[in-house]
């Protein structure tokens, strides 16, 4: 049983880590620029799927966000068009800070079932003795 907590939860801290990775990238492309004649920064977001069983969770793969984005008129950007308008990401800092927040929290929290689980086991093999 100790060894499938810690299984489990290692699943976990994987698709956190992933889901860290993927949001630390949407902030640190929440202000970029593109020109209109193409297409804007396209967020990423984790999906996670249950695996079969007791066996934790996976990630089953990424989904983009819109790469139309929002025009923004900035005619003081080298990128502008003859308009002023620029192709912004279609995301908010508040969303993906708080999806950011959602991910550290579960990757504390499963990091401290594994070492919980790894205490157990310690603590189990110490009465053998």
């Amino acid at each position: 049983m100790t060894f499938d907590a810690i299984g489990i939860a290692g699943t976990a801290l994987t698709v956190h880590r992933k889901w860290l990775d993927a949001t630390a990238d949407n902030l640190a492309n929440v202000n970029t620029a593109k020109p209109t004649t193409g297409p804007a920064f396209q967020a990423r977001y984790v999906q996670a799927v249950e695996g079969a069983g007791n066996s934790g969770v996976y990630v089953a793969g990424t989904t983009l966000g819109d790469e139309q984005g929002r025009l923004v008129h900035d005619p003081t950007n080298p990128l502008a068009d003859e308009a002023g308008y620029v192709r912004m990401p279609d995301m908010d800092l508040s969303s993906q800070m708080s999806s950011l927040i959602m991910a550290q929290r579960g990757y504390q929290a499963n990091a401290a079932v594994v070492d919980r689980a790894k205490t157990t086991y310690e603590a189990a093999l110490q009465i053998g003795k």
